[in-house]
């Protein structure tokens, strides 16, 4: 990997400092087809996601059995995602990675070849999701490990900024080409074209050189235990997950957008849809406009104020008794969230270790996985006990007092300079 230097301010152009920094597409053709890859398999995989739900509550009509695909996708993803950072600490992240999505395209074949046989049972639904859910858990943490070696430390910040690019586009965008899809041509023209998006990532990954772990030599097996210990020895990166937590557990609203479009705007279905869409909406205009981020050296203070931002927007999102503002929050909070996620991925990037960087990629997964489903459940069962507005604002402030505690008691989290990262 090519030396960490750190380019004066005035060297930088305008434009990166504004909008989203595009140099490591430009310096690393590897690292340009893997995002490239990513983006439009991702896509692919959204769309797919929207026509399981689509079809799943067309056989049965019963909106616990399409909540039952978000479960069968979960228990996968948090589980594997240990094992899978472990493996991926063992072999080659590149065959890993290649094998993964090989996989995953073959799920999807399956999906198609079902459909256009007219076979249409819930339970092969069910089954594929589940192992989609194995395969990004496999995939993820060898694609994530391979980034710090395709690029110079000092450019990882831009990257991750793309990385959250391609994520909150796919989410925003896939979702929606795979209903006009679905209702143009059904179910198997959406899982057919999720086949040909695996193409980019399959070919990216081809491309690659071999990736094995470095500095451990040759070892047969990775623990994830040894990544868990790892993990409890060092401080900085412990604090990205318990900030993410905090956010995430604490001032997850999600789960009360029915209710409050009903309750505070008088809404209806379509309102629910613009309370979801606009963290996204956010998050995407935090990556368009994230040159600056490549400035910032202080990450951990970044993550901080990142985090107490948006348990702050939530809290001001549960103020909010007007349509457009509750939007303006989220967005803000979506915002927030990117900032925080791109010094969070950037810390855990450069200061693990090659060889326990996928170990700490899949605990990466089981927190950005679970942390949002347990919000879910504490906003539900606090709005059950007290109100909506008492649970949103509640959980915004419990954020911001939670992150500033976190900060307190442990300072130097707040001191991480990126020049000298320390885990």
């Amino acid at each position: 990997m090519a030396p960490t230097t750190t380019p004066e301010k005035s060297e930088i152009p305008l434009r990166s400092r504004i909008f989203a920094d595009l140099t490591p597409l430009r310096v690393s053709p590897d690292y340009r087809r893997l995002w490239c890859g990513n983006t439009i398999s991702w896509m692919g995989q959204q769309m797919t996601a929207l026509a399981v739900s689509l079809q799943v509550y067309t056989l049965t009509h019963s909106t616990f059995a399409v909540g039952l695909v978000g479960l069968c996708s979960l228990v996968p993803l948090v589980v594997f995602g240990l094992y899978g950072g472990a493996i991926a600490d063992t072999v080659d992240r590149r065959k890993l990675g290649l094998y993964s999505a090989a996989g995953a395209t073959a799920l999807s074949l399956t999906l198609a070849g079902a459909a256009l046989a007219g076979y249409h049972r819930v339970w092969l639904l069910y089954t594929v999701v589940a192992f989609q859910a194995v395969c990004f858990a496999m995939n993820s943490p060898a694609r994530s490990s391979m980034i710090p070696r395709l690029l110079p430390t000092e450019q990882l910040p831009a990257a991750n900024a793309l990385n959250s690019l391609t994520s909150n586009l796919g989410l925003m965008g896939g979702p929606m080409l795979g209903g006009v899809i679905v209702g143009l041509w059904g179910y198997q023209a959406a899982y057919l074209i999720d086949v040909a998006a695996f193409s980019g990532s399959l070919y990216a990954m081809w491309r690659l050189p071999s990736m094995r772990p470095e500095g451990e030599g040759p070892r047969r097996r990775a623990s994830v235990l040894d990544g868990l210990r790892f993990l409890a020895t060092r401080p900085n990166l412990r604090m990205t997950f318990f900030s993410d937590l905090a956010a995430m557990v604490l001032a997850q609203p999600r789960a009360l957008f029915p209710a409050v479009a009903v309750l505070w705007f008088a809404g209806d279905a379509k309102t629910v849809g613009l309370l979801v869409a606009a963290p996204a909406v956010g998050a995407v205009l935090g990556g368009l406009f994230s040159g600056w981020l490549g400035g910032i050296r202080r990450h951990g203070l970044a993550i901080l104020i990142a985090v107490a931002a948006w348990g702050a927007a939530i809290a001001s999102f549960g103020l909010s008794r007007q349509l457009w503002l509750g939007l303006f929050f989220l967005a803000v909070a979506g915002c927030a969230d990117t900032i925080s996620m791109v010094f969070r991925s950037t810390m855990l990037q450069a200061a693990t270790p090659d060889a326990m960087r996928g170990r700490l990629q899949g605990v990466f997964i089981v927190v950005v996985a679970g942390g949002p489903r347990l919000g879910d459940f504490l906003a539900g069962s606090m709005a059950d006990l007290t109100s909506p507005a008492t649970a949103v604002i509640g959980g915004g402030l419990a954020c911001v007092l939670v992150v500033t505690g976190l900060g307190l008691g442990r300072r130097a989290f707040a001191r991480y300079d990126a020049r000298d990262p320390q885990p």
